[in-house]
């Protein structure tokens, strides 16, 4: 293939993700990893891809490449690519116009003066170019981990990681608690949710990332109990790496964010706690992304897009007409109750994988009954997935959630 014939085709290629991360779309069944894929990384790398997209035109126009008429008509593409991306950089850059209303309704529109003094310089609004420019170089200054800590005993699948200050916080640090997402079959700690554990690392918090059995080799709920006891270790043992066990928040990122609301909703459940049955396993926050929040879909959300088949063959490893108690108390939306913890509740309008509407389902219910407060995030544009790498709009969000936990953090230090 000719240069020519390279850029042009590079130049659909570009349109075609460009188009796959604006439009918002629904019932594409195979197609949906696919379309995924592209709008996930054209919609977070907006203007890395146009910088590079254009630096090569310019290198073939130096070259005398672009006089060749098929390069010609790939530049016409190209330009109307472009135009999507500087939509798309513009649209992420919108996202604190979004997370600011969402905190400011559900905490309050001062809840900034809440937060104490001494902690007010951890409140970052502004994001740095030279961060979200690097998407994935994520060690920071300050920070130290400790890797793969065994918190139970099923091997690999129960060790996990802790990102700590370098220096000690007078009563300890509070702890955030990362929770994998990959559809419960697929994961592991230390490929998601950086950023935010960076950068809450950065400003005195310990953020724990835990593996957890998977399936189609464990079977529900094994995925939650082994949640719960990392829950039961760090209140065990974090005091030993400076962490205050006494403040736990919870987070993580569609299967993540089911697990992690679960969690949150059904502190100390026993069934779920075989062999530490009397642990304390309740948690002060919780932070869930894009999580699956009924497995019923009593909503009827998605009918001809349902995961029926996944969860029954490898999750579940039941129908949900064989056993529709056990699908019923795996859905979050089943557990909302006046006693859930405070919650921040992240979703973007076009994930194609988990879609807005059951957030909005889950949200709604919780805010209906819940006496702490539910902030709800909708984030234009936001694939699934959006915040494992850094980007505008992944900054933006680590920046925002700061916000939600030391304000949660405030009140319970508060309270006690």
């Amino acid at each position: 293939m000719s240069l020519a014939g390279i850029y042009f085709f590079l130049a659909l290629l570009s349109a075609y993700c460009v188009l796959t991360a604006i439009v918002q779309a629904r019932r594409i069944y195979w197609l949906v990893p696919l379309y995924f894929l592209s709008a996930w990384l054209c919609g977070e790398l907006a203007l890395i891809h146009l910088l590079w997209q254009v630096a090569f035109t310019a290198l073939l126009a130096l070259t005398g490449g672009l006089s060749d008429p098929l390069a010609q008509t790939g530049l016409g593409i190209f330009a109307l690519a472009w135009l999507g991306l500087v939509y798309l950089h513009c649209q992420a850059m919108d996202t604190p116009n979004h997370l600011r209303p969402a905190l400011r309704k559900s905490l309050g529109e001062n809840y900034r003066a809440d937060i104490p003094s001494e902690r007010q310089h951890v409140l970052s609004d502004d994001i740095l170019t030279r961060q979200w420019l690097k998407p994935f170089h994520f060690k920071r200054d300050g920070v130290r981990v400790d890797s793969n800590i065994a918190y139970a005993d099923a091997g690999k699948r129960n060790l996990l990681d802790i990102y700590r200050p370098h220096e000690p916080r007078e009563g300890g640090f509070p702890v955030l608690l990362q929770v994998h997402g990959g559809a419960w079959i697929i994961g592991e700690k230390e490929q998601q949710a950086k950023p935010l554990m960076y950068h809450m690392a950065q400003r005195g918090w310990l953020c724990v990332a835990i593996n957890y059995r998977l399936s189609p080799k464990a079977a529900f709920p094994a995925h939650i109990i082994d949640v719960k006891k990392a829950i039961a270790w760090v209140k065990e043992h974090i005091r030993d790496y400076g962490g205050d066990p006494d403040f736990i928040a919870i987070t993580g990122g569609s299967a993540g964010g089911h697990l992690s609301s679960l969690a949150a909703l059904t502190p100390n459940r026993a069934d779920w706690q075989p062999g530490f049955e009397t642990a304390d396993t309740s948690v002060q926050a919780a932070v869930p992304f894009y999580g699956v929040y009924d497995f019923l879909d009593r909503g009827g959300i998605r009918p001809e897009m349902s995961m029926d088949e996944l969860l029954a063959d490898r999750v579940m490893q039941c129908s949900k007409e064989d056993d529709p108690q056990l699908w019923d108390s795996a859905s979050p939306l089943s557990h909302v109750s006046a006693d859930a913890p405070p919650m921040m509740v992240i979703q973007g309008t076009h994930d194609s994988l988990v879609w807005v509407e059951e957030a909005r389902a889950f949200v709604s219910a919780l805010q209906a009954v819940s006496e702490q407060p539910v902030a709800y995030a909708e984030l234009p544009g936001a694939q699934h997935a959006f915040e494992i790498f850094h980007s505008v709009r992944t900054d933006h969000t680590a920046h925002a959630v700061g916000h939600f936990l030391e304000w949660t953090h405030a009140q319970w230090l508060r309270a006690r």
